[in-house]
């Protein structure tokens, strides 16, 4: 089993909307660990780390997000894996 990291940035409607916590349910449904916060641009930041088709398929539930967000775009850079991260938990904000 492969395990990977990546490095998150979704752009759009995507504060005020769950997506943070709807990331973390995603993820730990997907048995992933990481994080998410708000960023001041309006962006949210995440990374997520663990089995590779796991990870691809929260990559691929981020390009649409929760119900009430409108991705308009999302960056994705992969990192070298770390092993250290082992929940995933929601920021308030990155800054």
């Amino acid at each position: 089993m492969v395990m990977v990291r990546v490095h998150i940035f979704v752009s759009g409607r995507v504060q005020g909307v769950l997506f943070r916590q709807s990331a973390r349910a995603k993820a730990l449904a997907l048995g992933l660990s990481g994080w998410a916060h708000n960023l001041l641009d309006g962006k949210v930041e995440i990374v997520v780390e663990g089995e590779e088709s796991k990870v691809q398929e929260f990559v691929d539930w981020a390009r649409k997000g929760p119900a009430l967000a409108r991705v308009e775009s999302i960056e994705v850079a992969e990192e070298e894996y770390t092993g250290k991260l082992h929940d995933f938990i929601v920021r308030e904000f990155g800054f």
